[in-house]
Protein backbone atom coordinates (compact mmCIF):
# COMPACT_ATOMS: atom_id res chain seq x y z
CA UNK A 1 0.00 0.00 0.00
CA UNK A 2 3.09 2.14 0.45
CA UNK A 3 4.62 1.56 -2.03
CA UNK A 4 1.54 2.34 -4.25
CA UNK A 5 1.51 5.66 -2.37
CA UNK A 6 4.73 6.41 -3.35
CA UNK A 7 5.23 5.57 -6.49
CA UNK A 8 1.69 7.68 -7.23
CA UNK A 9 3.99 10.72 -5.93
CA UNK A 10 6.41 9.52 -8.31
CA UNK A 11 4.04 9.96 -11.04
CA UNK A 12 2.48 13.02 -10.44
CA UNK A 13 6.23 14.56 -9.72
CA UNK A 14 6.93 13.54 -13.45
CA UNK A 15 3.31 15.46 -14.57
CA UNK A 16 4.78 18.39 -12.66
CA UNK A 17 8.39 18.28 -14.17
CA UNK A 18 6.54 18.27 -18.24
CA UNK A 19 4.52 21.32 -17.42
CA UNK A 20 7.47 23.46 -15.83
CA UNK A 21 9.45 21.96 -18.96
CA UNK A 22 6.78 22.85 -21.51
CA UNK A 23 6.76 26.07 -20.49
CA UNK A 24 10.38 26.41 -21.00
CA UNK A 25 9.78 25.62 -25.06
CA UNK A 26 6.38 27.83 -24.79
CA UNK A 27 8.64 30.97 -23.03
CA UNK A 28 11.53 30.09 -25.83
CA UNK A 29 8.67 30.14 -28.96
CA UNK A 30 6.83 33.41 -27.56
CA UNK A 31 9.92 35.57 -27.35
CA UNK A 32 11.40 33.79 -30.77
CA UNK A 33 8.81 34.48 -32.33
CA UNK A 34 8.21 38.06 -31.08
CA UNK A 35 11.78 38.77 -31.77
CA UNK A 36 10.97 38.23 -35.79
CA UNK A 37 8.65 41.06 -35.78
CA UNK A 38 9.81 43.26 -33.49
CA UNK A 39 12.68 44.87 -35.71
CA UNK A 40 10.94 44.64 -39.08
CA UNK A 41 7.37 47.01 -37.37
CA UNK A 42 9.18 50.50 -37.74
CA UNK A 43 10.36 49.60 -41.60
CA UNK A 44 6.56 48.40 -42.19
CA UNK A 45 4.57 51.18 -40.64
CA UNK A 46 6.81 53.78 -42.67
CA UNK A 47 6.54 51.61 -45.97
CA UNK A 48 2.58 52.22 -45.15
CA UNK A 49 2.85 55.87 -45.76
CA UNK A 50 3.54 56.80 -42.03
CA UNK A 51 4.84 59.97 -41.24
CA UNK A 52 7.74 60.01 -38.20
CA UNK A 53 5.23 61.58 -35.39
CA UNK A 54 2.52 58.87 -37.02
CA UNK A 55 5.07 56.04 -36.76
CA UNK A 56 5.92 57.13 -33.04
CA UNK A 57 2.69 56.94 -32.08
CA UNK A 58 1.36 54.09 -33.52
CA UNK A 59 4.73 52.32 -31.87
CA UNK A 60 3.41 53.52 -28.76
CA UNK A 61 0.29 51.88 -28.75
CA UNK A 62 1.54 48.58 -27.56
CA UNK A 63 3.45 49.75 -24.95
CA UNK A 64 0.24 52.20 -23.34
CA UNK A 65 -1.91 49.01 -23.55
CA UNK A 66 0.59 46.99 -22.03
CA UNK A 67 0.89 49.50 -19.26
CA UNK A 68 -2.87 48.85 -18.17
CA UNK A 69 -3.18 45.43 -19.05
CA UNK A 70 -0.63 43.92 -17.46
CA UNK A 71 -1.85 44.04 -13.82
CA UNK A 72 -5.89 43.57 -14.98
CA UNK A 73 -4.50 40.42 -16.80
CA UNK A 74 -2.26 39.19 -14.38
CA UNK A 75 -4.83 39.33 -11.37
CA UNK A 76 -7.40 37.75 -13.77
CA UNK A 77 -5.20 34.60 -14.23
CA UNK A 78 -5.65 34.20 -10.49
CA UNK A 79 -9.22 34.00 -10.44
CA UNK A 80 -9.79 32.04 -13.12
CA UNK A 81 -7.10 29.68 -13.63
CA UNK A 82 -3.68 29.46 -15.40
CA UNK A 83 -4.52 27.21 -18.15
CA UNK A 84 -7.57 29.20 -19.30
CA UNK A 85 -6.08 32.51 -19.21
CA UNK A 86 -2.84 31.45 -21.03
CA UNK A 87 -4.80 29.79 -23.67
CA UNK A 88 -6.99 32.99 -23.93
CA UNK A 89 -3.81 35.08 -24.10
CA UNK A 90 -2.22 33.15 -26.60
CA UNK A 91 -4.85 32.56 -28.96
CA UNK A 92 -5.23 36.25 -28.86
CA UNK A 93 -1.75 36.82 -29.87
CA UNK A 94 -1.95 34.94 -32.71
CA UNK A 95 -4.97 36.83 -33.77
CA UNK A 96 -2.99 39.50 -33.58
CA UNK A 97 -0.27 38.60 -35.44
CA UNK A 98 -1.93 37.49 -38.31
CA UNK A 99 -3.99 40.65 -38.55
CA UNK A 100 -0.53 42.17 -38.57
CA UNK A 101 0.08 39.94 -41.28
CA UNK A 102 -2.69 41.21 -43.37
CA UNK A 103 -2.05 44.98 -42.43
CA UNK A 104 -2.05 47.13 -45.28
CA UNK A 105 -2.69 50.33 -44.05
CA UNK A 106 -1.89 51.84 -41.29
CA UNK A 107 -5.60 51.60 -39.33
CA UNK A 108 -5.14 47.63 -40.04
CA UNK A 109 -1.84 48.00 -38.43
CA UNK A 110 -2.80 49.67 -35.23
CA UNK A 111 -6.08 47.26 -35.14
CA UNK A 112 -3.68 44.53 -35.37
CA UNK A 113 -1.87 45.76 -32.18
CA UNK A 114 -4.59 45.51 -29.99
CA UNK A 115 -4.89 42.31 -29.32
CA UNK A 116 -1.38 42.02 -29.07
CA UNK A 117 -1.17 45.00 -26.43
CA UNK A 118 -3.83 43.86 -24.41
CA UNK A 119 -3.08 40.15 -24.19
CA UNK A 120 -0.01 39.98 -24.98
CA UNK A 121 0.83 38.68 -21.65
CA UNK A 122 1.64 34.90 -22.05
CA UNK A 123 5.33 34.93 -20.36
CA UNK A 124 4.22 37.01 -17.02
CA UNK A 125 1.19 33.94 -16.67
CA UNK A 126 3.98 31.33 -17.36
CA UNK A 127 6.07 32.78 -14.48
CA UNK A 128 3.06 32.83 -12.35
CA UNK A 129 2.13 29.23 -13.28
CA UNK A 130 5.63 27.89 -12.20
CA UNK A 131 5.78 29.88 -9.13
CA UNK A 132 2.66 27.48 -8.48
CA UNK A 133 4.58 24.49 -9.16
CA UNK A 134 7.49 24.66 -7.26
CA UNK A 135 8.66 25.17 -3.80
CA UNK A 136 9.58 29.09 -2.69
CA UNK A 137 13.23 27.93 -2.26
CA UNK A 138 13.48 26.63 -5.75
CA UNK A 139 11.78 29.52 -7.14
CA UNK A 140 14.52 31.29 -8.32
CA UNK A 141 16.45 28.63 -9.88
CA UNK A 142 13.29 27.58 -12.47
CA UNK A 143 12.82 31.11 -13.05
CA UNK A 144 16.23 31.72 -13.97
CA UNK A 145 15.91 28.85 -16.47
CA UNK A 146 12.72 29.99 -17.82
CA UNK A 147 14.46 33.33 -18.57
CA UNK A 148 17.42 31.60 -19.80
CA UNK A 149 15.28 30.02 -22.67
CA UNK A 150 13.25 32.80 -23.42
CA UNK A 151 16.63 35.24 -24.05
CA UNK A 152 17.64 32.89 -26.27
CA UNK A 153 14.35 32.64 -28.10
CA UNK A 154 14.64 36.10 -28.46
CA UNK A 155 18.29 36.03 -29.39
CA UNK A 156 17.59 33.96 -32.64
CA UNK A 157 14.46 35.14 -33.45
CA UNK A 158 15.90 38.07 -35.35
CA UNK A 159 18.43 36.14 -37.60
CA UNK A 160 15.23 34.50 -38.77
CA UNK A 161 13.10 37.50 -39.44
CA UNK A 162 15.87 39.22 -41.04
CA UNK A 163 16.46 35.91 -43.57
CA UNK A 164 12.38 35.84 -44.02
CA UNK A 165 12.70 40.04 -44.57
CA UNK A 166 15.31 39.50 -47.91
CA UNK A 167 12.38 37.96 -49.91
CA UNK A 168 9.53 39.21 -51.57
CA UNK A 169 6.50 39.94 -48.92
CA UNK A 170 9.07 38.87 -46.40
CA UNK A 171 7.07 41.04 -43.45
CA UNK A 172 4.11 39.20 -43.96
CA UNK A 173 5.85 35.94 -44.28
CA UNK A 174 7.47 36.93 -40.75
CA UNK A 175 4.08 38.45 -38.92
CA UNK A 176 2.13 34.61 -40.19
CA UNK A 177 5.23 32.37 -38.97
CA UNK A 178 4.75 34.42 -35.56
CA UNK A 179 1.04 33.46 -35.46
CA UNK A 180 1.76 29.83 -36.24
CA UNK A 181 4.29 29.90 -33.35
CA UNK A 182 1.44 31.35 -31.29
CA UNK A 183 -0.60 28.71 -32.35
CA UNK A 184 1.35 25.69 -31.47
CA UNK A 185 2.08 27.42 -28.50
CA UNK A 186 -1.13 27.64 -27.64
CA UNK A 187 -1.91 23.66 -28.34
CA UNK A 188 1.31 22.47 -26.21
CA UNK A 189 -0.57 24.22 -23.33
CA UNK A 190 -3.66 22.57 -24.06
CA UNK A 191 -2.00 18.90 -24.46
CA UNK A 192 -0.44 20.10 -21.09
CA UNK A 193 -1.08 16.89 -17.88
CA UNK A 194 -3.02 19.46 -16.00
CA UNK A 195 -4.58 16.83 -14.09
CA UNK A 196 -1.91 15.08 -12.64
CA UNK A 197 -0.49 18.19 -11.10
CA UNK A 198 -4.49 19.37 -10.20
CA UNK A 199 -4.83 16.22 -8.23
CA UNK A 200 -1.38 16.33 -6.48
CA UNK A 201 -2.17 19.68 -5.06
CA UNK A 202 -5.86 18.05 -4.35
CA UNK A 203 -4.26 15.83 -2.10
CA UNK A 204 -2.18 17.62 -0.24
CA UNK A 205 -5.47 19.64 0.87
CA UNK A 206 -7.25 16.95 1.59
CA UNK A 207 -4.42 15.48 3.90
CA UNK A 208 -5.92 16.20 6.96
CA UNK A 209 -4.61 12.72 8.56
CA UNK A 210 -1.06 13.48 10.49
CA UNK A 211 0.06 9.78 9.79
CA UNK A 212 -0.95 10.19 6.24
CA UNK A 213 0.77 13.10 5.87
CA UNK A 214 4.02 12.06 7.80
CA UNK A 215 3.74 9.03 5.24
CA UNK A 216 3.34 11.57 2.46
CA UNK A 217 6.27 13.30 3.59
CA UNK A 218 8.21 10.49 3.70
CA UNK A 219 7.63 9.50 -0.06
CA UNK A 220 7.92 12.89 -1.09
CA UNK A 221 12.14 13.13 0.32
CA UNK A 222 12.84 10.66 -2.59
CA UNK A 223 10.41 13.02 -5.33
CA UNK A 224 12.82 15.38 -7.16
CA UNK A 225 12.84 18.75 -5.41
CA UNK A 226 10.93 20.52 -7.98
CA UNK A 227 7.83 19.02 -6.40
CA UNK A 228 5.40 21.69 -4.87
CA UNK A 229 4.81 19.73 -2.02
CA UNK A 230 8.00 21.16 -0.33
CA UNK A 231 7.25 21.99 3.25
CA UNK A 232 8.97 25.36 3.19
CA UNK A 233 6.45 26.49 0.81
CA UNK A 234 4.48 29.13 2.69
CA UNK A 235 1.24 28.50 0.95
CA UNK A 236 1.08 25.18 1.25
CA UNK A 237 1.90 24.97 4.85
CA UNK A 238 -1.00 27.18 5.24
CA UNK A 239 -3.29 24.78 2.59
CA UNK A 240 -2.24 21.61 4.81
CA UNK A 241 -3.89 23.43 7.84
CA UNK A 242 -7.40 22.11 9.05
CA UNK A 243 -8.48 25.96 9.91
CA UNK A 244 -7.19 27.17 6.44
CA UNK A 245 -8.96 24.50 4.77
CA UNK A 246 -12.12 25.22 6.79
CA UNK A 247 -12.02 28.96 5.75
CA UNK A 248 -11.82 28.22 2.05
CA UNK A 249 -9.06 30.30 1.18
CA UNK A 250 -7.25 26.89 -0.17
CA UNK A 251 -10.01 27.82 -3.16
CA UNK A 252 -6.72 30.24 -5.09
CA UNK A 253 -5.59 26.51 -5.48
CA UNK A 254 -4.79 25.12 -8.75
CA UNK A 255 -8.06 22.58 -8.50
CA UNK A 256 -10.57 25.53 -7.62
CA UNK A 257 -8.64 27.91 -10.59
CA UNK A 258 -9.79 25.66 -13.18
CA UNK A 259 -13.58 25.82 -11.73
CA UNK A 260 -13.67 29.15 -11.31
CA UNK A 261 -14.20 29.91 -14.95
CA UNK A 262 -17.29 29.24 -14.62
CA UNK A 263 -18.97 31.99 -12.28
CA UNK A 264 -20.35 35.12 -14.07
CA UNK A 265 -18.48 38.07 -15.52
CA UNK A 266 -19.44 40.29 -13.06
CA UNK A 267 -17.78 37.94 -10.33
CA UNK A 268 -14.60 37.84 -11.82
CA UNK A 269 -14.39 41.13 -12.33
CA UNK A 270 -15.08 41.60 -8.85
CA UNK A 271 -12.01 39.02 -7.53
CA UNK A 272 -9.71 40.59 -9.88
CA UNK A 273 -10.43 44.46 -8.46
CA UNK A 274 -10.00 42.98 -5.26
CA UNK A 275 -6.90 41.63 -5.99
CA UNK A 276 -5.88 45.13 -7.72
CA UNK A 277 -6.66 46.72 -4.83
CA UNK A 278 -4.92 44.49 -1.91
CA UNK A 279 -1.60 45.21 -3.99
CA UNK A 280 -2.59 48.77 -4.80
CA UNK A 281 -3.11 49.32 -0.70
CA UNK A 282 -0.39 47.39 0.16
CA UNK A 283 3.21 48.63 1.61
CA UNK A 284 4.95 46.92 -1.57
CA UNK A 285 6.17 50.52 -2.98
CA UNK A 286 9.29 49.87 -2.21
CA UNK A 287 10.07 47.13 -4.41
CA UNK A 288 8.10 48.48 -7.13
CA UNK A 289 10.00 51.78 -6.93
CA UNK A 290 13.37 49.97 -6.87
CA UNK A 291 11.66 48.11 -10.33
CA UNK A 292 11.04 51.05 -11.75
CA UNK A 293 14.04 52.82 -10.83
CA UNK A 294 16.63 50.06 -12.34
CA UNK A 295 14.23 49.22 -14.77
CA UNK A 296 14.84 53.25 -16.21
CA UNK A 297 18.55 53.16 -15.75
CA UNK A 298 19.16 50.05 -17.43
CA UNK A 299 16.63 51.06 -20.37
CA UNK A 300 19.03 54.42 -20.50
CA UNK A 301 22.05 52.23 -20.24
CA UNK A 302 21.19 50.80 -23.82
CA UNK A 303 19.03 54.03 -24.79
CA UNK A 304 21.75 55.62 -26.63
CA UNK A 305 24.44 52.38 -26.75
CA UNK A 306 25.05 52.31 -30.84
CA UNK A 307 25.13 56.34 -30.94
CA UNK A 308 27.34 56.57 -28.04
CA UNK A 309 30.06 53.87 -29.64
CA UNK A 310 29.68 55.68 -32.50
CA UNK A 311 30.94 59.08 -31.52
CA UNK A 312 33.00 57.74 -28.31
CA UNK A 313 34.91 55.61 -29.98
CA UNK A 314 34.41 56.12 -33.79
CA UNK A 315 32.81 52.24 -34.03
CA UNK A 316 31.16 51.02 -36.82
CA UNK A 317 27.59 49.58 -36.48
CA UNK A 318 28.42 46.31 -37.20
CA UNK A 319 31.14 46.15 -34.58
CA UNK A 320 28.35 48.06 -32.13
CA UNK A 321 26.26 44.70 -33.06
CA UNK A 322 28.57 42.17 -32.20
CA UNK A 323 28.78 43.85 -29.25
CA UNK A 324 25.30 43.77 -28.23
CA UNK A 325 24.90 39.88 -29.29
CA UNK A 326 27.60 38.91 -26.53
CA UNK A 327 26.13 41.01 -23.84
CA UNK A 328 22.30 39.62 -25.43
CA UNK A 329 24.24 35.75 -25.05
CA UNK A 330 26.01 36.68 -22.06
CA UNK A 331 22.39 37.58 -20.17
CA UNK A 332 20.38 34.45 -21.93
CA UNK A 333 23.45 32.30 -20.06
CA UNK A 334 23.26 34.20 -16.79
CA UNK A 335 19.78 32.48 -15.94
CA UNK A 336 21.21 29.55 -15.48
CA UNK A 337 23.81 31.21 -12.90
CA UNK A 338 20.45 32.57 -11.08
CA UNK A 339 20.29 28.89 -8.90
CA UNK A 340 23.52 28.50 -7.84
CA UNK A 341 24.06 32.14 -6.67
CA UNK A 342 21.00 31.89 -4.42
CA UNK A 343 22.06 29.00 -2.45
CA UNK A 344 25.76 30.96 -1.84
CA UNK A 345 23.44 33.46 -0.66
CA UNK A 346 21.27 30.93 1.03
CA UNK A 347 18.51 31.75 -0.30
CA UNK A 348 18.82 35.52 1.26
CA UNK A 349 17.21 37.30 -1.72
CA UNK A 350 16.89 41.03 -0.12
CA UNK A 351 21.11 40.86 0.39
CA UNK A 352 21.53 39.45 -3.36
CA UNK A 353 19.16 42.09 -4.82
CA UNK A 354 21.49 45.21 -2.72
CA UNK A 355 24.70 43.23 -4.21
CA UNK A 356 23.37 43.13 -8.09
CA UNK A 357 22.01 46.60 -8.02
CA UNK A 358 25.09 47.68 -6.29
CA UNK A 359 26.81 45.88 -9.53
CA UNK A 360 24.95 47.34 -11.60
CA UNK A 361 25.22 50.94 -10.60
CA UNK A 362 29.04 50.29 -10.45
CA UNK A 363 28.94 48.92 -14.18
CA UNK A 364 26.86 51.30 -15.55
CA UNK A 365 29.53 54.09 -14.41
CA UNK A 366 32.30 52.10 -15.74
CA UNK A 367 30.29 52.23 -18.99
CA UNK A 368 29.57 55.77 -18.73
CA UNK A 369 33.23 56.64 -17.69
CA UNK A 370 34.90 54.15 -19.90
CA UNK A 371 38.56 55.60 -21.88
CA UNK A 372 38.30 52.75 -24.32
CA UNK A 373 36.08 49.86 -25.56
CA UNK A 374 37.40 47.09 -23.75
CA UNK A 375 36.74 48.85 -20.70
CA UNK A 376 33.16 48.59 -22.16
CA UNK A 377 33.78 44.86 -23.38
CA UNK A 378 34.38 44.81 -19.53
CA UNK A 379 31.15 46.15 -17.93
CA UNK A 380 29.01 45.10 -20.62
CA UNK A 381 30.33 41.40 -18.98
CA UNK A 382 28.80 41.65 -15.85
CA UNK A 383 26.70 43.73 -16.71
CA UNK A 384 24.42 41.42 -18.41
CA UNK A 385 25.13 38.67 -15.49
CA UNK A 386 23.88 41.92 -12.51
CA UNK A 387 20.72 42.09 -14.40
CA UNK A 388 19.89 39.25 -14.78
CA UNK A 389 20.20 38.17 -11.45
CA UNK A 390 18.97 41.61 -10.23
CA UNK A 391 15.35 40.41 -12.34
CA UNK A 392 14.96 37.17 -10.87
CA UNK A 393 15.20 39.22 -7.28
CA UNK A 394 13.06 41.20 -7.63
CA UNK A 395 10.51 39.00 -8.71
CA UNK A 396 11.19 36.38 -6.43
CA UNK A 397 10.21 39.37 -3.55
CA UNK A 398 7.22 40.27 -4.46
CA UNK A 399 6.49 36.83 -4.57
CA UNK A 400 7.53 36.13 -1.43
CA UNK A 401 6.05 39.28 0.63
CA UNK A 402 2.50 39.42 -1.66
CA UNK A 403 1.86 35.53 -1.54
CA UNK A 404 1.57 32.77 -4.00
CA UNK A 405 -2.07 32.93 -4.37
CA UNK A 406 -1.75 36.52 -6.05
CA UNK A 407 1.30 35.52 -8.10
CA UNK A 408 -0.61 36.54 -11.60
CA UNK A 409 -1.46 40.23 -9.98
CA UNK A 410 1.90 40.31 -8.41
CA UNK A 411 3.99 39.75 -11.89
CA UNK A 412 1.28 41.52 -14.03
CA UNK A 413 2.03 45.25 -11.37
CA UNK A 414 5.64 44.21 -11.55
CA UNK A 415 4.96 44.48 -15.85
CA UNK A 416 2.78 47.59 -15.60
CA UNK A 417 5.97 48.97 -13.71
CA UNK A 418 8.28 48.17 -16.04
CA UNK A 419 6.41 49.59 -19.04
CA UNK A 420 6.05 52.98 -17.30
CA UNK A 421 9.72 52.68 -17.34
CA UNK A 422 9.29 52.07 -21.24
CA UNK A 423 7.55 55.50 -21.75
CA UNK A 424 9.91 57.64 -19.22
CA UNK A 425 13.51 56.09 -19.87
CA UNK A 426 12.89 57.30 -24.14
CA UNK A 427 12.02 60.68 -23.12
CA UNK A 428 14.93 60.83 -20.31
CA UNK A 429 17.49 59.81 -22.87
CA UNK A 430 16.87 62.39 -24.97
CA UNK A 431 16.60 65.45 -22.71
CA UNK A 432 20.34 63.97 -21.07
CA UNK A 433 21.60 63.29 -24.58
CA UNK A 434 21.35 67.23 -25.13
CA UNK A 435 24.59 67.50 -22.93
CA UNK A 436 26.57 64.83 -23.34
CA UNK A 437 26.63 61.18 -25.63
CA UNK A 438 27.37 59.75 -22.02
CA UNK A 439 23.93 61.97 -20.21
CA UNK A 440 21.45 59.04 -20.61
CA UNK A 441 24.03 56.29 -18.68
CA UNK A 442 25.51 59.24 -16.32
CA UNK A 443 21.61 59.47 -14.82
CA UNK A 444 21.38 55.83 -15.05
CA UNK A 445 24.17 55.93 -12.18
CA UNK A 446 22.31 58.07 -10.54
CA UNK A 447 18.36 56.67 -10.76
CA UNK A 448 20.46 53.39 -9.66
CA UNK A 449 22.33 54.79 -6.99
CA UNK A 450 18.91 56.01 -5.99
CA UNK A 451 17.69 52.45 -5.85
CA UNK A 452 20.82 51.18 -3.53
CA UNK A 453 19.55 53.74 -0.58
CA UNK A 454 16.38 53.22 -0.48
CA UNK A 455 17.15 49.35 -0.32
CA UNK A 456 19.87 50.25 2.19
CA UNK A 457 17.04 51.82 4.87
CA UNK A 458 14.10 49.33 3.66
CA UNK A 459 15.97 46.40 3.64
CA UNK A 460 16.26 45.79 7.55
CA UNK A 461 12.64 46.31 7.73
CA UNK A 462 12.08 43.34 5.38
CA UNK A 463 14.45 40.86 7.38
CA UNK A 464 12.30 41.89 11.10
CA UNK A 465 9.06 40.25 8.93
CA UNK A 466 10.89 38.11 7.49
CA UNK A 467 8.35 36.45 4.66
CA UNK A 468 5.11 37.62 5.91
CA UNK A 469 2.52 37.98 3.44
CA UNK A 470 1.23 41.59 2.48
CA UNK A 471 -1.84 40.17 0.19
CA UNK A 472 -5.08 38.36 1.83
CA UNK A 473 -6.00 35.85 -0.45
CA UNK A 474 -10.07 36.23 -0.69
Amino acid sequence: MNNHKCSTLFQKARGRTKIIQCIYVVGFMDLFGVSMIIPLLSHHVKALGASPTVAGVVGSTYGILQLFSSTIVGSWSDVVGRRYSLLTCLLLSALGYGLLGMSSSIALFVLARIPVGLFKHSLSICRALLSDLVSESERPLVMGHFNAASSVGFILGPVVGGYLTEHEGGFYTSSFTCAAIFLINAGLVWMLPWSESLLHRNGINSSNNTSKVGHDNNCRKSVHNGSHANSNHPVLAAETDPAYRASGKHQGGLMSREVSLLQPAWRQLSSVGSKIHMVASSDMWDLFLVRLLMAIAIMLYYSNFSLAMEERFSLKPKVTGYLISYSSTLGALAGFLVGPVTQLYGNNMPALLLHSTMLTCLLIFLYAAAPSVWQVLLSSTFFAISTSIGRTCITDLELQRGGVQASGTLIGAGQSVTAVGRVLAPLLSGLAQEFSPCGPPSLGVGLALSAVGLLLIRIPKWDGRGVTKILKTH
